[in-house]
């Protein structure tokens, strides 16, 4: 029986986050709640330059407006699931970003068209 390589082939879900970095202290959060920030239909995105050479890092936040605990998950994880599709070719490297969910919005709106949006909003903030 032949012995197959599993790194030929396509990526596994450890390589996608291989360039981000997942923020969790709350001073992280306040600094990017200081910084730039480009509103969509679907979220709101922070976005802060913190040093060059220095990974990529992303955050996730809803707040109780988006509704109670399994909305506010399904919210958080829609929105990790763009940010793993879009912030590796569209986010630059020394930046923090804060992916933040509205209400009603967040957990329906089409998830090819938030993809779109996150796109165009990380071009506003980097411009």
């Amino acid at each position: 029986m032949a012995k197959v390589d599993e790194t030929a082939g396509g990526e596994g879900p450890a390589a996608v986050f291989a360039c981000l970095e997942v923020m969790k202290k709350r001073a992280d959060f306040l600094a990017c709640a200081r910084a730039r920030r480009q509103h969509t239909p679907g979220f709101v995105v922070q976005g802060r330059k913190r040093g060059e050479g220095e990974a990529l890092r992303v955050g996730f936040t809803c707040s109780k407006k988006v509704g109670n605990a399994v909305a506010r998950n399904r919210a958080k994880r829609r929105l990790r699931e763009i940010a793993r599709a879009v912030l590796p070719g569209a986010g630059k490297p020394g930046w923090d970003y804060v992916l933040i969910g509205r209400e009603a919005e967040t957990a329906r709106r089409d998830f090819a068209l938030m993809q779109d949006e996150l796109r165009a909003a990380l071009d506003k903030l980097h411009g």
